[in-house]
């Protein structure tokens, strides 16, 4: 590992405990800053309203740390908006946002157009398919950025179990962003999961970034933020243990595609040679091809979106 990676795990590695949630609201109520929590929704109504409730009580009732919780659906097709909107979130529908520019599928998607529907100057974004919620999930990683200036973007790092096998979770990360990541970017090979859905980051850095559209949102942010801001204005907290709905062989099959086209055009910016993934699947007459096209597609900066500057301007 390098020296600098070590260097930046002693002192950007934290535990949620070592910010008590005193201190994280001190911070906010001197720097004036408010906080939004986003969470990108498809079809998570089993799940959605118990995270929102968490975080409506926990940090807006108990104690005053976020300021707005905003659930973007993406097309869901069962309850998930009546549900978050039942447990307190603000919904809104992906299509309504930016009209002007047709929406296409995927999470990172939603991450960007999130930024048009929120105001906090530090953004959290949470996925809507966590099981025994905690809301330490959003004060771990808000906490650095409301106490140290330096900070930018902090990354929620924790326990993957697969059914009942501890640390067998994150198979895409293992297999295959780790060792993107520790060959083209050592740099962030200190991350424990860079893939993580559990992020928050300030407006100010968000706004300057593109997003990937899809599953490569994740990876790409990391990289193009370590560009801009440098290792040491990125961090980690570990918050604990983190339970989700696993998505089969085929499907991680497709992220990881994403994942891998989202590396290559920051390593070269050049043409994609083909841009799709082959899997097998056994039919009626033996194995048959399924082909799928790889998210190709990354949104520019908000900051060069014109109805953003303009809101912001208001």
């Amino acid at each position: 590992m390098l020296n600098e990676v070590e260097r930046w795990l002693s002192t950007r590695s934290w535990s949620v405990t070592d910010r008590p949630l005193h201190r994280i609201l001190a911070a906010k109520r001197s720097s004036g800053q408010s906080v939004s929590v986003v969470l990108p929704a498809l079809n998570e109504e089993e799940t959605v309203g118990e995270i929102v409730a968490a975080i409506r009580r926990d940090l807006m009732q108990q104690v005053p740390l976020v300021d707005e919780i905003v659930v973007v659906d993406s097309g869901s097709t069962d309850r998930t908006s009546e549900v978050a909107a039942g447990a307190g979130a603000t919904v809104v529908h992906r299509d309504e946002i930016l009209p002007r520019i047709p929406a296409v599928p995927g999470k990172g998607e939603v991450l960007w157009r999130s930024l048009l529907v929120t105001s906090g100057d530090i953004v959290c974004f949470i996925d809507a398919d966590l099981k025994e919620f905690s809301s330490d999930f959003v004060s771990g990683i808000v906490g650095p950025l409301l106490t140290d200036p330096g900070v930018d973007l902090v990354k929620a790092m924790y326990d993957r179990p697969l059914g009942s096998a501890a640390g067998q979770g994150g198979r895409v990360t293992e297999l295959m962003a780790r060792p993107l990541l520790n060959m083209h970017w050592p740099q962030l090979a200190g991350f424990v999961q860079p893939l993580g859905g559990e992020y928050a980051a300030r407006r100010s850095l968000l706004e300057q970034l593109p997003f990937p559209v899809g599953y490569g949102v994740e990876l790409g942010m990391l990289v193009d933020a370590l560009h801009l801001v440098g290792l040491d204005a990125l961090a980690q907290v570990d918050v604990g243990v983190r339970k989700h709905r696993h998505q089969d062989g085929q499907a991680l099959g497709r992220m990881s595609a994403a994942i891998y086209r989202t590396a290559q055009l920051r390593l070269a910016r050049g043409h994609m040679i083909r841009p799709s993934l082959t899997q097998f699947e056994r039919g009626e007459e033996g194995f048959e091809p399924r082909t799928y096209s790889v998210d190709t597609e990354e949104r520019p900066p908000m900051a060069e979106i014109e109805e953003y500057v303009e809101r912001k301007a208001a």
